[in-house]
């Protein structure tokens, strides 16, 4: 059953109006610029707001049918996730086992925790059990080669392609006194933030940026598209203030701290990109790379941000 929240419509109908926008802006980029590298940039924008236009679509069906729905999407996005990041860092025939846990035990499980408002287990379930399982299962089958490099990223990928994306749904699972059935627009709240931060660090890094951040891992994130992106999409979170539990200063600190967490968020990844070698980990998106190039931001956003709101306005 779809939502009646007309507040959660009126945050996509202004999506929508702002993707409508960004198409017309690259269409009349695209029909001046001229120079091969402009044209090549105009090229990589038009390619993320077509592929923004799909993923908003799917994003806004499932968060409009209800939390069921929601959680079952981003269980299929650590899914995917998941299998990006083991592709990308190989194992051996020895960790197949563990390997099956992580995939058909550990993330079903984590998801139906969060689907049944466990917070207890739903916490513990990786860092905890899952971190001392997978090592113990790869040395039952007693190869030591490697040992703790392989066991380290099995365990790092359900770290974040499980534990810290299945945050983002969890924020449904709180309960928030005065916001009861409104915790939609609270994930809402987190992605646009998150991801508005990503486009316009870059487009604030393509139009001002001279100085890197870490020139060896991201050449293309500068200080002043981290700076420019950051506060721009810090104030976009604090005009929403209205459609959250929080006072406008506190739209203004959930937002900042989102976005800086988005941003370690991206150039933490990026960085295993650089080591593997890699530009993007898959190609499932046209002008995004793969599933994890999307929402790596969010991986390190949404655990901050469902436990800071948890504490201070969840009685759950």
């Amino acid at each position: 059953m779809f939502s009646a929240d007309h507040e959660l419509y009126s945050l996509y109908l202004g999506i929508v109006a702002l993707l409508i926008v960004a198409s017309i802006i690259g269409f009349l980029m695209e029909w001046k610029v001229t120079s091969p590298k402009g044209r090549q940039t105009v090229a990589n924008i038009n390619a993320r707001i077509r592929a923004w236009w799909f993923m908003c679509g799917i994003f806004a069906v499932a968060n409009l049918a209800g939390n069921v729905t929601t959680i079952l999407l981003f269980a299929l996005l650590s899914f995917l996730a998941l299998r990006e990041f083991v592709t990308l860092t190989p194992t051996r025939r020895s960790d197949h086992r563990a390997l099956l846990f992580t995939f058909f035990c550990l993330m079903p499980l984590q998801y139906f925790l969060v689907g049944v408002k466990w917070y207890g287990m739903f916490s513990v379930l990786v860092p905890v059990y899952a971190f001392l399982f997978i090592p113990t299962v790869n040395a039952l089958n007693g190869d030591a080669k490697n040992f703790l490099e392989r066991t380290s990223k099995l365990q790092w990928s359900a770290m974040i392609c499980i534990y810290c994306l299945s945050h983002a749904p969890a924020l449904l699972m709180l309960q928030i006194p005065g916001y009861e059935g409104e915790n939609a627009k609270l994930l809402l709240f987190m992605v646009l933030v998150v991801q508005l931060s990503d486009v316009l660090q870059y487009v604030w890094g393509k139009s001002t940026g001279k100085r890197p951040v870490a020139p060896n891992i991201s050449p293309n994130k500068t200080v002043e598209g981290l700076i420019g992106g950051v506060a721009s999409a810090t104030l976009i979170g604090t005009m929403l203030w209205w459609a959250t539990p929080f006072n406008p200063f506190m739209a203004w600190l959930m937002a900042l701290l989102i976005s800086l967490a988005g941003f370690a968020g991206g150039l933490t990844m990026s960085a295993i990109k650089r080591d593997r070698g890699v530009k993007d980990y898959g190609t499932l998106i046209e002008g995004h790379g793969g599933i994890l190039d999307r929402i790596d931001s969010i991986c390190f956003a949404a655990p901050l941000f469902f436990h800071v709101v948890r504490y201070f306005y969840s009685t759950f």
